[in-house]
């Protein structure tokens, strides 16, 4: 399992002009199952994804697809964790 930590090096104005992009980005990967849940930060400084891949390599081959990477307009940090431990209804996401 990954959190991806997404920090914007360009402007909020540059970010939402590929924004749209970046949603359809998204949406292809939730529906592939490599995304679990993602969110902006607050305050707006990038965003949070939580991933499950099979490494971080295949993860940054993912990434490389994201708008907001392919323009500059931000960085990832990959933090791999082993969860061991789920809320009541999160289960699925131990396995």
């Amino acid at each position: 399992m990954f959190v991806i930590l997404v920090n914007y090096v360009k402007p909020l104005e540059a970010i939402d002009a590929l924004l749209p992009g970046h949603v359809a980005f998204l949406d292809r990967f939730f529906r592939q199952g490599v995304f679990l849940t993602s969110g902006r930060r607050v305050p707006r400084t990038g965003g949070i994804i939580l991933a499950r891949a099979e490494s971080a390599e295949a993860l940054q081959t993912v990434l490389a697809e994201d708008p907001f990477q392919q323009e500059g307009a931000a960085l990832y940090e990959i933090v791999e964790f082993t969860p061991n431990k789920a809320a009541p209804g999160l289960e699925a996401l131990l396995g």
